[in-house]
């Protein structure tokens, strides 16, 4: 069985991307796949410092752990001043190529405005440099304010299908390449 492991962006309380993660990780576990959520709201992970040990944040041995042991990845990020969250960056920071090298990886990003693809450039660069294998399907959620309906389910159809597609090219390639 493939391993998916999601890993959200945000800090905030209620947070838009935590949602989208959610969807995700229910379509890929509708499709047969074992999966876990990192949820960095509830981890203590601390800045980088480009270490191997971090003595004293156990947390940054579930992450690696957790990571190393995963087929697949969904990371999603709000995007911040057109950007990648400085949350999950710090995340992938703090791990190798050990741990993220292979890993078949699924984008999506969250926007207060337009959708547009700066954070999902962003993380596919981070992803391409530690040799991890992203899927051409992305998700981009403008607007998220108005995206969820208050059942937390995508309100856009269209958006919602493209949703079951980045799942099945996700679970597909992780059973591909992990095979």
């Amino acid at each position: 069985m493939v391993k998916i492991v999601g890993i959200n962006g945000s800090l905030r309380s209620k947070s838009y991307s935590y949602q989208a993660l959610t969807l995700a990780v229910q379509r890929v576990e509708a499709l047969g796949a074992a999966t876990e959520i990192l949820d960095l709201r509830q981890m203590q992970l601390p800045f980088c410092i480009g270490s191997d040990d971090y003595p004293g944040y156990p947390d940054v041995t579930r992450l690696r752990e957790t990571v190393q042991t995963a087929d697949g990845l969904i990371l999603v990020t709000p995007e911040y001043h057109g950007g990648v969250s400085g949350v999950l960056k710090n995340a992938l920071d703090l791990m190798t190529f050990d741990h993220l090298s292979g890993k078949v990886t699924g984008l999506i990003s969250v926007l207060g405005g337009q959708s547009n693809s700066n954070a999902l450039n962003d993380l596919r660069l981070i992803m391409r440099w530690v040799h991890a294998w992203v899927i051409p399907e992305q998700i981009a959620i403008g607007q998220a304010w108005k995206a969820f309906g208050e059942d937390g389910k995508l309100l856009d159809e269209k958006l919602s299908k493209r949703l079951d597609q980045f799942a099945e090219s996700l679970v597909l390639s992780s059973q591909t390449l992990t095979g």
